[in-house]
């Protein structure tokens, strides 16, 4: 049997962690859960956001019998990757923290900035991370509602003009404080990653970090490492599926999603 690996996300987040994934690993099975129906999950404190996620991770392990589950947001990766290691003990979990290692190694002012949601920037994780590789090392840390709503929900009829404009806000706020390493803490950001890092490059003096290299190394480490998820045959046709949950209709973005990755879309 063709176990799936599955992504999880309250919405359009993780999807360039899967596309990513997929084009370095074609013949793995993938199933991507948006989980429209809780969007957003940076508003919500801890306990409701771990609650929300043991529901649906009992939901799908039930259903689709993964190897793999691949949190590809920050938000659920601090607030419920270990309470679901510890409950759902036999199925192998990949978070997705902010990539505050490299900012830390690369920094010369001693200052990080971290845009996320409320919700991953409060988490203490950040500054936890920041101290294990030197100390003294200051996180400068900038929730970003809208930035994560603007792109669920706006990247799609955008305009170039628009994106640029939004990025340069967060971008002027951390040049400000003196920040000269970026770490995109919400996996949304990665939809602007390119113009995050061409107005960075236009500073000169700040750089952009995140996570989907390191991420997706780590899927690929567990699958040639770990017995109990090994790769797919290269004889198994792979079936990819995307789900999405609540009632909110599937807009242009996720159909042209599942028709250029060969995913069959349907309802959770």
């Amino acid at each position: 049997m063709n176990k799936p690996i599955i992504f999880i996300d309250s919405g359009i987040g993780g999807l360039p962690y899967c596309k990513d994934f997929l084009e370095k690993n074609p013949r793995e099975e993938v199933y991507y859960i948006a989980d429209k129906q809780h969007f957003p999950l940076g508003p919500r404190n801890k306990e409701e956001v771990e609650a929300i996620m043991i529901r649906l991770t009992e939901k799908i392990i039930k259903k689709f019998f993964p190897k793999i589950i691949v949190l590809a947001c920050n938000t659920a990766t601090v607030s419920a990757l270990e309470p679901l290691r510890l409950r759902f003990s036999d199925v192998i979990f990949v978070g997705t923290v902010p990539a505050i290692k490299p900012a830390a190694l690369s920094t010369k002012t001693g200052i990080i900035g971290v845009l996320g949601t409320e919700r991953t920037i409060e988490d203490p994780i950040n500054q936890q991370i920041a101290d294990s590789v030197k100390d003294g090392l200051r996180i400068f840390s900038v929730a970003a509602a809208d930035l994560v709503e603007f792109v669920e929900h706006h990247i799609e009829t955008a305009d170039e003009k628009q994106k640029t404009d939004i990025v340069n806000k967060y971008i002027n706020i951390f040049v400000n404080e003196g920040a000269d390493a970026v770490v995109l803490g919400c996996t949304h950001f990665l939809h602007l990653l390119d113009i995050f890092k061409r107005e960075a490059d236009h500073r000169g003096s700040i750089a952009i970090y995140e996570s989907l290299d390191g991420i997706v190394k780590r899927i690929e480490f567990l699958l040639d490492e770990n017995n109990s998820a090994k790769r797919a045959k290269n004889n198994v046709i792979p079936e990819r599926r995307l789900f999405i949950t609540g009632s909110e209709p599937a807009g242009y973005l996720w159909q042209k999603f599942s028709k250029d990755h060969n995913f069959i879309l349907s309802r959770l």
